[in-house]
């Protein structure tokens, strides 16, 4: 079942600057999609006319099979959006703010009470309940953000942004709950410039820029564009001297302890190990030189070539 269908999504600006040049996206029920672009590239303004922010000028949205033109509360009440920026009352109490929002949706106060519970102690905050959002550090305010965009139990989560300002921890804390939540079928489009956390948590990658969507496929497949990667090697012992060429492979030496290894798809690792092996360099840990969602995004981005 379709979750989200935008069909020739278009938004033109009166400086006639087009956002949005005719999109078509098709997100299925229980995807955890990544939504990834350049600033400006069209990504809020998508998710504005999703939410109802933003007026397009042409096209159509659905969602869960509700028009959002002519069915437009059936189908506001499928989503939950954690928009990019804190749009809560910073002196009211967090118990309040998403009670509150549940009422919004027309859910007694009985069950908002309940679902209050549930989802302020799915995301560690429910100790916090009494205090104002003004006392919250950072991640504790995102966190106040998806519990209140749970709170309807809407059908598709989407998050613009949602790990922006917060520390490593509360991020990989994060990172888990979400996995969570799209295993327990919530659907989920993210928007975030960590490149990292969308090939952690997506399993498909939707690419936006200039206005159009320039791939849409699922992780794997994106990945598998990438026909040469750059791998660090850290060794155990400070290499002397300077190592010969290896056929498939580019080698270069940044310290007595560091190798940088540029390698094309169709070479096998396993015989740079058996190079280096034979010239007694011990490896001790080996890691990409970037993120490979990372240097593919950049390379399809910024030069329109692999």
């Amino acid at each position: 079942m379709l979750a989200l269908k935008l069909h020739q999504l278009k938004k033109t600006y009166a400086n006639k600057i087009v956002a949005l040049k005719g999109i078509d996206l098709e997100v299925n029920q229980g995807d955890f999609i990544g939504l990834l672009g350049p600033n400006g590239a069209g990504k809020s303004t998508a998710i504005g006319i999703i939410n109802s922010l933003v007026q397009k000028t042409s096209g159509t949205v659905f969602i869960n099979g509700y028009n959002l033109d002519t069915q437009s509360s059936l189908a506001k009440s499928q989503i939950g959006i954690v928009p990019q920026e804190f749009n809560f009352g910073i002196f009211e109490k967090i118990i309040h703010i998403v009670m509150n929002q549940a009422g919004y949706y027309g859910i007694n106060r009985k069950e908002s009470a309940i679902r209050a519970k549930k989802y302020l102690s799915l995301l560690e905050l429910w100790d916090k309940r009494n205090e104002v959002a003004r006392n919250l550090s950072g991640g504790m305010k995102r966190r106040l953000m998806i519990a209140r965009a749970l709170m309807h139990e809407p059908k598709v989560l989407i998050l613009d942004e949602p790990t922006a300002g917060v520390d490593v921890e509360i991020r990989r804390s994060m990172w888990v709950l979400l996995r969570e939540l799209n295993k327990s079928g919530k659907t989920i489009i993210l928007t975030t410039h960590y490149l990292e956390e969308a090939e952690n948590l997506c399993d498909r990658i939707a690419i936006i820029n200039n206005g159009k969507i320039i791939h849409d496929t699922t992780k794997r497949q994106l990945l598998s564009l990438l026909n040469s990667e750059t791998f660090i090697f850290d060794l155990r012992e400070p290499l002397l001297g300077k190592l010969p060429l290896c056929d498939g492979f580019i080698i270069k030496q940044t310290d007595s302890l560091t190798l940088e290894v540029a390698s094309d798809q169709s070479q096998d690792l396993n015989a740079i190990f058996m190079f280096l092996n034979t010239h007694k360099v011990n490896v001790r840990s080996m890691r990409n030189h970037a993120n490979r969602l990372e240097e593919l995004f950049l390379r399809l981005t910024q030069k329109g070539e692999l």
